[in-house]
């Protein structure tokens, strides 16, 4: 039995060490603010790059208001962000920041004025080969050459950033807004791009999400290159020369995206397999009118037609539930094409729904359901929503003029049109190609898919 002090019996050695515990705990918790307080750093307060030289990894400098002096190098995980207003200017020269260390977070800062050598891919923000989990969060970018330029590196995240391009340079001599090269894993989410070489580049890299992006006039939106098993939802692009330029690439889930009066295409496909294409929404794709056999730096002819769905040598794609309307043309396929499904589709006012340039039959139903044509003349008798007769959107005649493109001065001739009584008339005299046997009578609903 512990003895009595003058007010009561001693505390037991557990109650001692319970006491102890929560006086630690108290200290903690009182000394953690002090601990991870950021350093603060005022424009008149000598060399950024100083403070960073300076700082213990694990830092955070926060920066005042004003115009700090850009070219820096984080060569530490570390924490960079800003108070409103706060501006770092490279003044033409390098970068405005080069980071050569994993963990690094960049946040609420103005970067502008980079360098303009394309070859030494100066950029807002350049993550070096091993920069891996930078996060680069509501930065904005005015006259940079590359916005945010990564290669070799894990899992970014680059999250509600602004960048806009310098109109006064050449669309093809501007640099990227976000150019991603051999990246594993990471989330590029909720950024806002305009006037950009390319919106987005992604080159050698695999299993990225690209979610909720606003992307303008731009070369392409999103730019695929060698890239597979990765997510594209939700993002939006307009006045692009190509909304989604998906090249070589596999495994993709393109859900719930919309294309809205993009030039040239608003999804294009090249040689892209085992992806699913469902819920976007993709309208007023039309031609970039330009002088008659100008191509750009990708052999895009000016003055084709617009495409709001090109399929090029892709294979075992799903593609369902994506709403084509309003388009020159609304999905051309070609080059073998072939073994792709195509159902709760609906193709709206397009001023051709279809093109198919090869002779094999394609079926474009699933289990006892096709896609919605506004231009389907059946009926549906039985009131099942599925029209009693199919709907076939090619003839010889078409074939004929996409050969000779020329002819479409005898489009409605009376021999034409004679020709074509005698397609419908007699079955044997039909060309092979796209058919669906059950389509739709009614739209099918659009978005809402979940990867």
């Amino acid at each position: 039995m512990s003895p009595a002090g003058p007010s009561g019996p001693a505390p037991s050695e557990q109650e001692v060490a319970v006491l102890l515990r929560i006086l630690v705990s108290c200290c903690l918790l009182l000394l953690a603010p002090l601990a991870h307080s950021a350093q603060r750093i005022e424009p008149d307060h000598g060399s950024l790059q100083s403070h960073i030289d300076d700082a213990s990894p694990g830092s955070e400098l926060l920066l005042g208001e004003g115009v700090h002096r850009g070219n820096i190098i984080i060569d530490k995980p570390l924490t960079l962000r800003g108070d409103p207003g706060a501006i770092l200017d490279a003044e033409g020269h390098g970068d405005v920041i080069r980071v050569t260390a994993a963990d690094v977070r960049i946040e609420g800062l103005t970067l502008r004025n980079s360098g303009y050598n394309l070859t030494d891919m100066n950029a807002g923000i350049h993550g070096e080969r091993g920069a891996h989990r930078l996060h680069v969060e509501d930065i904005t970018m005015d006259n940079v050459a590359f916005g945010i330029w990564l290669w070799h590196a894990e899992a970014p995240t680059l999250i509600g950033n602004r960048i806009t391009g310098n109109t006064e340079v050449r669309s093809q001599d501007r640099g990227d807004a976000i150019r991603l090269y051999n990246i594993d894993g990471g989330l590029i989410a909720g950024n806002d791009i305009r006037d950009a070489r390319d919106a987005i580049y992604v080159d050698t890299s695999r299993d990225l999400e690209f979610r909720g992006n606003r992307l303008r006039d731009s070369r392409f939106g999103i730019h695929y290159m060698f890239t597979h098993g990765s997510l594209l939802i939700d993002n939006h692009t307009s006045g692009t020369r190509a909304g989604y330029a998906l090249m070589m690439s596999r495994d993709l889930e393109v859900l719930n995206n919309r294309s809205e009066n993009d030039r040239n295409y608003g999804i294009l496909m090249n040689y892209v397999n085992y992806s699913t294409i469902a819920g976007n929404d993709i309208s007023g794709i039309t031609a970039w009118h330009g002088m008659a056999g100008e191509g750009d730096e990708h052999g895009v002819t000016l003055g084709a037609e617009g495409k709001a769905l090109f399929i090029y040598n892709s294979q075992a794609n799903e593609i369902h539930n994506n709403r084509v309307a309003d388009s020159e043309l609304g999905i051309h396929l070609t080059a073998g094409s072939e073994n792709n499904r195509l159902y709760h589709n609906a193709f709206i006012n397009n001023r051709q729904q279809v093109m198919y340039v090869s002779t094999r039959t394609q079926e474009w139903s699933v289990d006892g359901k096709g896609n919605y044509w506004s231009d389907y003349l059946g009926w549906d008798l039985a009131g099942d929503g599925v029209g009693d007769t199919a709907y076939e959107p090619n003839d010889a005649v078409d074939r004929l003029l996409w050969r000779y493109p020329s002819a479409r001065l005898l489009m409605h001739s009376p021999a034409v049109v004679a020709l074509r009584w005698v397609q419908r008339q007699f079955p044997i005299f039909r060309a092979q190609g796209v058919r669906d046997s059950a389509p739709l009578m009614r739209e099918p609903p659009i978005g809402g898919i979940r990867p």
